[in-house]
């Protein structure tokens, strides 16, 4: 059972960061082609006004956020293929 947690916290922890890596940079393609203007680096700078930096937020959250799901569950399918039984529970 710890083999299989373990497998299991690989394969998901790696479709995980691919698809942020992913997402991340469409977000930030997105972001210079509707704008016009580079991603902020740091949205609690002062200089930044709050409609830039909520919007960055909520883009860049609701991307990643949506990736990590989107990562998790075809991991999660990858997995029930490959051993036949589905993901171990955290």
């Amino acid at each position: 059972m710890q083999r299989s947690k373990l497998g299991w916290t690989v394969v998901r922890s790696v479709s995980t960061l691919a698809a942020v890596a992913v997402t991340r940079k469409a977000v930030d393609t997105s972001w210079r082609y509707v704008t016009g203007n580079e991603p902020p680096s740091d949205p609690e700078d002062p200089d930044l006004t709050w409609k830039e930096a909520v919007t960055w937020a909520l883009a860049s959250g609701m991307g990643i956020a949506i990736a990590r799901l989107l990562a998790t569950r075809q991991a999660a399918k990858l997995w029930q293929r490959w051993t036949g039984e589905l993901p171990p529970s955290k």
